[in-house]
Parts: structure tokens; C-alpha cells; sequence
């Protein structure tokens, strides 16, 4: 099997591109839905698909500031040395455990969400027009707290991430790993936005400095990701030819961290979002959260992280040592924008995008689903209270004791006298 370890080892660094670039686009696309609305545009109109749910309308991400992005390099310092310290002074399998059992809890929820990302994608709609959608609603003192829709596709799903997830925790399956670790990556570019060019660029310039320190001044990184038992990576065997023939000298995988995805896939989703603003500023018409629209830096900058990413790999593979990834794919990721918006003449329009809302934003927010919850609650209320009586004449009456049922069966409404009085006898209809 000597000669396919060549090629096999070129399947690899193909297979590792590819679970790099389909969580990127995939999750560049979905982040648009979390992109703040314009104050000229219309919502989207409401989905006839049960896995759909219409309060995931502007749902929001988890803005980084200048800040952040200036500290982020120095609190994954520490994190990094912490776990370093702790696989060298601790046992490796009680820590390993711990570790288990925390990602298998976090990815279980983001298999679920992943699945149901791809079930809305590929399920057509005639198959679901049977499927019944279920609500279920935490309330304190008349005002919603939070609420929870789902399906049986949404349950199948949870179950499926949980076996899963079983499997994972007792085979430490590496397909099973990168299912994990693809999952996280799509999650993480639709949940987290990088808010502004300035933020994202602070934030990849901090991170090509931290890459470079902990991989090519300290053993720290490799250490770290190699007894990392976790699926903060993407793997795959060395020798994939042989591997998969069922060579059993066919050891040892190659690897990509997820922050190598995730980073520069957040600021690669940023590019989408400046497209859409840019494109919606010269015409506004149609539906904002569509994805036909024109996407130059977008292009532009995935096609120079696949660039920064191949040669990452061609480095690798002459020099026969690990390489920081950053090192390249944050300079690519940075040119690329800045070359395009030079090219364009749109520079002070790049700088001066945000995608991050204003405080006023959003309270105006919070404040119109206030006001939504608060008409949904007094529907319900209108349609669960509705009694019919039946009067029974005495001679008078004194006081009177309402029961109302929220179950389907009678209820008696009583008027009690204290010298005769009268009597209602009625049933509560829904």
C-alpha cells in the first residue's frame, strides 16, 4: 500500500476543503435571516411550511465589538494554556470524560438544528402539508416568557441527534466527530456575526498573531488539538486509499480546527451581508431575506479563503509540519475585501457598514413583540373562556361564585342566595 499514501493523502486535503467551504457557504447563507431588517422593507410573508417558525422572523446574532475582537486572541491564550496544563498534569481520561460529556450535550442540539436546516432545504412541501405543528407557551402574570414550536419531523430529528450522540460518546467514531464538528461550524456562522469590517479585520489580524505564536513558538496548539478528545476538528485518514480498503497499517489522520473555519467563515458571511446591504441600498424592492442579489465580495473573499486554505495545505505538505492556518487565510480574507471595495470605489462604504442594531433598534424590537404576544395571549383567552348559561328564576339574590373550567367538560356558574335567589346552570364550549 506504499504507493497509494500520494494520493491518498491528496484525498485527504480535498476532503478537508470540502468540510471547510460547505459549512461556510451553508452557513454564510442562513446568517442572512439574522441580518437586521431595514426600516423600508417588508417582512418576509409567512411560511405555509410547518418546520418553519414564524417568530424566527429577525431573530438576531450574537454581535462581537472592537472591542471583543481586540481581546479574543488574549482569553483563547488562556484557554488554550489552561487546557494544556491540565492534559499535563491531570489524567488524560477522567478530563477526557468531562469533556465527552459536555460536547455531546451542546452538539446533540446542534445536530437537531442542522437536521432540520437540511429537512426544510429538501423536503418538499406537499410531504408536510399533513404534519401537524404543536405549541407549547411558559407564561408569568399574562406576559410571555418564551415559547416552543415543534413537530414530529422536529422530534424524529432530536432522536436521531440523540442516538447519535450515544454512538459518538462510546466509539469516539471520527465520521461521527466531523458530523458533530460540521454542525458546530454551521451553527456558530449563523448565530455569530463579526457586526463591522473594522471588528472582523481587529479580530483576524489578533488571531494570524495568535496562530503563529502557539504553532510555530510553542507545542502548545499540536498538543492541544492531538489529545483534544473533542470534535472541535475536522479528520481524516492520512492514507485514505488504503484506510479504506482496509489497510490496518493505514494510521494516523490529518486535521483542521474549527476556528480555522469558523473565524474566517464569520467574516466570509460579513461579505455576504455587506452584498445584501449594497444591493438593497441601490434598489430596494422585493423580498429582503431572498439570496438573489448580486455577491461580489462574498465571491471574492471565499475564493480567497479556498486559496489561503490550499496553501495552508501545499505549505504543509512540502515542509512535512503543522501549520498555523491563519497565517494565511486571515491576510487572504483581508485583501480580498479591501481589493474589491478599492476596485469598486466603495471603501468608506465598507468601513462605515454595521450590521450590529442600535440600542433603539432593539427596544423597538422587544417593544412590538410585546405588543404581538400580548394580542396572541388575548386571543386565546377569547377562545377559552366562552360560557353559555341557563337561568333558573328564584327570588332573589345576594351573591354570586364563578367557576370556569379549562377542561372540556361542564361548569357550573351559581348564584348562591341567602333568602332564595338564582341559579345559572351553563357549559363551557372552546
Amino acid at each position: 500500500m506504499e504507493s497509494t499514501k500520494e494520493a491518498g493523502l491528496f484525498i485527504a486535503y480535498g476532503a478537508l476543503m470540502s468540510m471547510a467551504l460547505v459549512p461556510i457557504y451553508v452557513g454564510s447563507i442562513a446568517s442572512l435571516k439574522t441580518m437586521k431588517r431595514p426600516e423600508n422593507a417588508q417582512k418576509s410573508k409567512k411560511s405555509l411550511s410547518p418546520l418553519d417558525d414564524s417568530d424566527d422572523e429577525d431573530v438576531g446574532a450574537d454581535t462581537l465589538t472592537t472591542n471583543d475582537a481586540l481581546m479574543f486572541p488574549i482569553i483563547a491564550s488562556g484557554v488554550l494554556f489552561s487546557l494544556y496544563m491540565m492534559y499535563r498534569y491531570l489524567d488524560e481520561r477522567y478530563l477526557n470524560y468531562g469533556i465527552t460529556a459536555y460536547f455531546s450535550i451542546v452538539g446533540c442540539a446542534a445536530m437537531t438544528k442542522t437536521g432540520l436546516m437540511v429537512a426544510k432545504a429538501v423536503t418538499p412541501l406537499s410531504l408536510l402539508k399533513n404534519v401537524d405543528k404543536y405549541k407549547v407557551s411558559l407564561s408569568k402574570g399574562g406576559k410571555r416568557l418564551n415559547h416552543l414550536s415543534f413537530t414530529v419531523v422536529h422530534i424524529g430529528l432530536a432522536v436521531l441527534s440523540i442516538l447519535m450522540t450515544i454512538y459518538y460518546g462510546i466509539t469516539k467514531n471520527w465520521v461521527a466527530s466531523n458530523l458533530f464538528g460540521l454542525s458546530f461550524s454551521v451553527n456558530a456562522l449563523t448565530l455569530l456575526s463579526l457586526g463591522s469590517f473594522t471588528t472582523g479585520m481587529s479580530l483576524l489580524a489578533g488571531l494570524f498573531f495568535y496562530d503563529i505564536f502557539w504553532v510555530f513558538g510553542t507545542d502548545v496548539m499540536v498538543s492541544v488539538a492531538k489529545n483534544f478528545d473533542a470534535p472541535i476538528k475536522v479528520l481524516w485518514p492520512r492514507d485514505a486509499i488504503a484506510y479504506f480498503l482496509g489497510d490496518p497499517t493505514a494510521i494516523g489522520f490529518t486535521m483542521l480546527g474549527l476556528g480555522d473555519i469558523v473565524i474566517p467563515g464569520a467574516f466570509v458571511a460579513l461579505c455576504l451581508h455587506f452584498d445584501r446591504h449594497m444591493a438593497w441600498k441601490r434598489n430596494p424592492v422585493g423580498d429582503f431575506r431572498s439570496t438573489d442579489f448580486p455577491k461580489p465580495y462574498f465571491i471574492a473573499c471565499f475564493v480567497a479563503y479556498i486559496a489561503g486554505l490550499a496553501t495552508t495545505m501545499a505549505v504543509m505538505h512540502i515542509f512535512h509540519a503543522a501549520q498555523p492556518a491563519l497565517l494565511y487565510l486571515s491576510p487572504a480574507c483581508i485583501i480580498s475585501a479591501l481589493l474589491t471595495a478599492a476596485v469598486r470605489g466603495e471603501i468608506k462604504e465598507l468601513f462605515s457598514f454595521s450590521d450590529e442594531e442600535t440600542e433603539e433598534e432593539k427596544e423597538k424590537k422587544s417593544k412590538t413583540k410585546e405588543v404581538k404576544e400580548a394580542k396572541e395571549e388575548k386571543k386565546e383567552e377569547e377562545k377559552t373562556t366562552v360560557v353559555e348559561t341557563v337561568e333558573i328564576e328564584t327570588d332573589s339574590v345576594s351573591e354570586m361564585n364563578v367557576v370556569v373550567s379549562e377542561s372540556e367538560e361542564e361548569t357550573v356558574v351559581v348564584k348562591s342566595p341567602k333568602s332564595g335567589g338564582k341559579k345559572k346552570k351553563g357549559g363551557k364550549r372552546k
